[in-house]
């Protein structure tokens, strides 16, 4: 029994998710699918991070295991199955003990937003029609990385044993037009990205201020938080492994 690892980009527009769901077409559902079709026999995949409904990713990864023949020259075959918004990039044999989503050290997300009408983005960034200061913007992301629980920005009804996360990168960043929140981290809850997101323009439109930002993150009450931003302009950026 061999173990591989799969590297995925999708635009996550039409699917309800990345992981397999009953009765919803995700990105873990096209995949095997593909491999089904293309193998002739059932292979379940393991993904290594969650994105929510619509999200995006430029990287994200499976593992499988298979007796099979596995070479890279299958992707172009698994390609030319799955619908045109999602790509394998790469498989890659690996060790039996190598896992997708326990290996993985860190992940990177970025949210863009833009503010100012533009129909060749609306489906890869949120319009957001309203004033808003960067550098408080700025600075509330600044303090983010000086926290470790971050239970307020969970969505309910999820089944993790800690809310712990180390934030290693938070910043917000202008490119064009766009206005990018980048962050970085060992691991990532349950709407996680959104909700930081979501509070963070209260205080860039000064509805909030950065010590009742900071109120927010240590009431530890996710319904203290704003949910409210659009899964599409999220973009999962990287998902980092250890170098061998």
């Amino acid at each position: 029994m061999s173990r591989y690892f799969i590297e995925v980009a999708y635009n996550g527009k039409n699917y309800a998710g990345f992981q397999i769901q009953d009765n919803a077409q995700t990105i873990q559902s096209e995949v095997e699918k593909a491999l089904q079709i293309f193998f002739k026999q059932e292979i379940k995949l393991t993904g290594s991070s969650r994105t929510d409904t619509g999200v995006h990713a430029l990287q994200n990864f499976f593992h499988f295991d298979t007796e099979l023949e596995v070479n890279v020259n299958i992707i172009y075959n698994l390609n030319a199955i799955l619908p045109p918004d999602i790509v394998i990039k790469n498989i890659e044999l690996t060790t039996q003990a190598a896992h997708s989503r326990f290996d993985a050290i860190s992940r990177e997300y970025k949210y863009s937003i833009y503010q100012f009408k533009d129909p060749f983005i609306n489906n890869q960034a949120y319009y957001y029609p309203y004033s808003l200061n960067f550098e408080l913007l700025q600075r509330a992301a600044s303090i983010i990385p000086e926290y470790n629980d971050f239970t307020t920005f969970s969505k309910r009804n999820t089944q993790v044993q800690s809310f712990n996360c180390v934030v290693i990168n938070s910043e917000w960043v202008k490119d064009g037009e766009l206005l990018i929140y980048k962050v970085k981290a060992n691991r990532f809850l349950r709407g996680m990205v959104r909700g930081l997101v979501g509070t963070m323009l209260q205080v860039g439109r000064e509805k909030i201020t950065i010590d009742d930002f900071r109120s927010v993150i240590e009431a530890k009450d996710c319904s203290k938080a704003n949910f409210s931003v659009p899964g599409h302009g999220l973009l999962l950026v990287k998902v980092n492994y250890p170098l061998p």
